[in-house]
């Protein structure tokens, strides 16, 4: 990184709304700090820098205006750089643009602007940018040699980039030839990419691949070593060579989709799905063919299915097996959005989506025909528009008044989803959605803080099966996936439960569901809403199946092929509780990824979770902690820095420490109203005061537990975020959601780890 390169921020120490920055320069070699954390706060801090520069209505090169703005002040932090500036011939412009090219780099990915040395420079970095760096210094003739020596990347991985590139130039640069397009394939460019390089559209590659034979065909996975004659049929995707994939005629054949790699939002649940959903079709004569890409999953065992396809989950790469195999049908809603997204290609292709049909999953997420579901079945939801541009947004967002939920259409795990406070909030959250292209509108939604419930069910068409109600612990605002979540509900009337039951048997109706279909909901002063409908499976699946032994996989699937729920043996409606408490813990993985926000939100950042089961409320709370790896007291210390909004709140609950024998400290404000409510708060400063300051007792090691709680929308405070980050990272529990410390309090205070009871999971 450049940083010390700067002109003006280095010498920068006071200044309104750039106090930021002026920590970061002092910091950057502070040993206590994360690089990756410091990337962060810059790319925040310059953003910053600009809307300031609108706000004080400058237009053009806001950059330069604005510091040209700063240094015509009469007294600011800037008057003092004006030696520096001196330096280079006294051009404002100059030093502005240099800082601001500097300022690119650290979060680009495009590095063609970048001088000869620029670019060496940036090759010592080590970032999940580097592969882009290499291809461009590859481009301008780097050898091999200097870029290994440099990266210390063995020659091999070089040269297959090299081989990339290479490539990427005679498409970009020669007349497209069958033998080019040939030879392009064979190294694995979709036709996508093709596309961008050449200018023709996708239907002319594809086209012409078709009228030369150019065409994927499929290897045998070699399970067993060679060491005898394989022959599961595991597949692999070759251009060129013989095809090994042999098309079958069964009476019955199903395509089943699986969601791809693991990652926030989609992991490992939707796998169980595929998995289950699979046997299911087995059990009913199907032969079964899963597409799926990735190696750490059970769908991908080559024992599962009839056939496994281990390819990517593309339209592209999709349509080839769809050549070979010529399903009768396809299955999307157990694959997770991955799965869902390709609806629109399968029926391109002339594959019929077994189950809810694509029209009616549409239904659920286009804003105007949901709304008239909703409108006929005479059920509340938050009110809303759509939207595409950031003004549209924001006349949107007054409308309504703040704070609003803005977030894309057909998302996983919550993915882009912001609360926004303010106009300037809508822009900022409207620029990063719009920085991918957006097929669909942005929803835009008021946002309505109260108890989340969460219900997946079950739809033969007719009649509907709900297994169980769940109940979110954290207020709604915290994604589904983040919040800890209990079974049976345990604080709802049972007006409520009706009413839940209700809405979910009618919205199943009116959306014609067959299989499964998961619903959100929100209980707002004793008033149900329905804030968002999946006609799919949902990563609650397997926790509610195992709680209340229901299978509801299997039953989904049965429906599917044409069962109902009363041929099954199933009594329709919400079934009876179970006789204990089951809860979903979420587990989060942020020591392992450098830079990430901690504070709960709307976008999903959990990477698992555990479950702990009891006769007991406060037993399996306690056992899900426990689960979660949370395991207290140790030095029974903790740390308390929070909003102003949050501050009244947090009193009964530093009380409660205190009780359970645990010293506070609190940052200045914060412990001010503590003790002026009776907590003996200690006093702390933040990270940029004098010591001793919470950075200091972080790194003693000596905190059991840190509640900080962000501002709204974005973290404006980034003591707030620095601290969480250190929490993290040096093994202490943070936590950011007040909900969620009520929770560990009441799992504290119980005596359930005397007397801990033993359920055998398999029998229940």
């Amino acid at each position: 990184m450049r940083v010390n390169e700067l002109m003006l921020y280095r010498h920068m120490e006071q200044g309104e709304g750039l106090n930021d920055m002026a920590f970061l320069m002092e910091n950057y070699d502070n040993e206590y700090y994360n690089k990756e954390d410091l990337r962060g706060l810059l790319f925040d801090s310059v953003n910053e820098i600009l809307e300031l520069a609108v706000s004080h209505g400058l237009t053009g090169n806001l950059w330069h205006d604005y510091l040209t703005y700063l240094l015509a002040s009469d007294e600011n932090a800037y008057s003092t750089s004006c030696e520096i500036v001196g330096a280079i011939d006294g051009s404002m412009n100059q030093v502005a643009m240099h800082d601001f090219a500097i300022f690119k780099e650290l979060y680009d990915y495009d590095f063609t602007e970048l001088t000869d040395d620029q670019l060496e420079d940036q090759l010592h970095v080590v970032d999940d940018r580097r592969i882009w760096v290499i291809a461009e210094a590859l481009r301008r003739g780097v050898s091999y040699d200097k870029i290994h020596e440099i990266t210390k990347i063995d020659k091999w991985f070089i040269d297959k980039i090299a081989i990339i590139v290479e490539m990427e130039n005679s498409l970009k640069n020669e007349p497209l030839t069958p033998e080019l397009l040939k030879a392009a394939k064979r190294i694995e460019f979709p036709d996508t990419v093709i596309s961008r390089l050449t200018g023709k559209s996708e239907d002319e590659i594809k086209q012409m691949r078709y009228d030369n034979n150019i065409v994927a065909s499929y290897k045998m996975v070699d399970t067993c070593a060679a060491e005898f004659e394989a022959a599961t049929p595991y597949y692999y995707s070759v251009y060129g060579g013989e095809n090994e994939s042999v098309e079958t005629n069964p009476p019955k054949k199903v395509l089943v989709l699986g969601s791809g790699p693991i990652r926030i939002g989609q992991g490992i649940e939707f796998d169980f799905c595929s998995v289950h959903c699979t046997w299911a079709f087995k059990e009913e004569g199907y032969e079964t063919i899963i597409v799926n890409n990735n190696p750490e999953t059970v769908s991908t065992d080559f024992d599962i299915a009839d056939k496994l396809y281990f390819e990517p989950l593309t339209p592209e790469d999709v349509e080839n097996i769809v050549n070979i195999e010529k399903p009768d049908g396809a299955v999307v809603q157990f694959g997770g959005q991955t799965a869902i997204k390709l609806t629109e290609a399968l029926m391109k292709m002339g594959v019929p989506i077994l189950g809810t049909k694509a029209e009616d999953e549409d239904a659920a997420e286009d804003r105007e025909l949901f709304d008239e579901i909703l409108e006929k079945c005479s059920i509340p939801r938050p009110t809303g528009g759509t939207v595409f541009t950031a003004e549209e947004a924001k006349e949107v967002a007054n409308r309504l008044g703040y704070p609003v939920l803005v977030r894309p259409s057909y998302v996983l795990g919550g993915q882009g989803m912001q609360i926004a406070t303010c106009d300037e909030e809508v822009e900022e959250f409207m620029e990063i959605i719009n920085r991918i292209a957006q097929d669909h509108p942005i929803l835009v939604d008021k946002y309505l803080q109260g108890t989340e419930v969460e219900v997946d069910a079950i739809c033969d068409g007719t009649d509907i099966l709900i297994p169980g109600v769940m109940e979110h612990i954290e207020r709604a605002g915290v994604h589904s996936g983040d919040s800890i979540s209990v079974y049976p509900a345990y604080s709802l009337s049972k007006e409520i439960i009706d009413t839940i039951e209700d809405y979910t048997e009618k919205l199943a109706r009116s959306l014609h569901v067959k299989g499964m279909i998961n619903i959100q909901f929100i209980v707002c002063d004793g008033k149900v809403y329905v804030i968002e409908v999946n006609p799919r499976s949902s990563r609650t699946v397997p926790y509610i199946s195992k709680v209340t032994g229901i299978p509801i996989v299997k039953l989904a699937t049965k429906c599917i092929i044409g069962h109902t729920i009363k041929e099954m043996g199933y009594k329709p409606g919400l079934q009876p509780n179970a006789d204990y408490i089951a809860i979903k813990m979420p587990v989060f993985s942020f020591e392992k990824i450098r830079g990430a926000e901690t504070s709960l939100g709307p976008e999903m950042k959990s990477t698992g979770e555990c479950l702990g089961i009891a006769k007991t409320f406060n037993e399996a709370l306690y056992k899900a902690f426990l689960g979660a790896g949370v395991v207290l007291p140790k030095h029974k210390k903790i740390i308390i820095s929070v909003k102003d909004a949050d501050k009244q709140e947090v009193v009964p609950l530093a009380q409660r420490f205190e009780k359970l024998g645990y010293e506070v400290y609190a940052t200045r404000s914060t412990a001010d109203v503590l003790r002026q409510n009776g907590v003996d708060a200690i006093k702390v400063n933040k990270i940029h005061q004098e010591a001793p300051t919470v950075m200091d007792l972080l790194l003693e090691h000596k905190i059991d537990i840190v509640i900080d709680t962000p501002t709204q929308g974005r973290d404006k405070n980034r003591d707030g975020f620095l601290i969480r980050r250190t929490s993290i990272e040096t093994g202490v529990n943070c936590f950011t959601s007040l909900d969620t410390v009520d929770a560990l309090l009441t799992s504290l205070e119980s005596n359930a780890k005397e007397n801990l009871t033993l359920v055998d999971i398999a029998t229940i």
